[in-house]
């Protein structure tokens, strides 16, 4: 069998912890920050940490080798 290769779109959008968590970039920073409050960009600033259940997911079915 060949090997499993890992998913190129996830390997762009999550990065996987020493700890196995799952990190994800905020979304609504790419464009149109005129209309968006001082706040909304400061809080999207940075990663976050996926929710458990979607964190399963994405290892499961999008990072076999991670």
């Amino acid at each position: 069998m060949p090997k499993m290769k890992t998913k190129a779109s996830a390997k762009k959008r999550f990065k996987i912890t020493g700890t196995g968590k799952v990190l994800y970039a905020q979304a609504g920073k790419r464009h149109g920050m005129i209309k968006r409050t001082n706040k909304q960009l400061r809080n999207h600033r940075g990663t976050n940490v996926l929710f458990e259940g979607d964190a399963a997911n994405v290892k499961k079915y999008f990072l076999p080798n991670g």
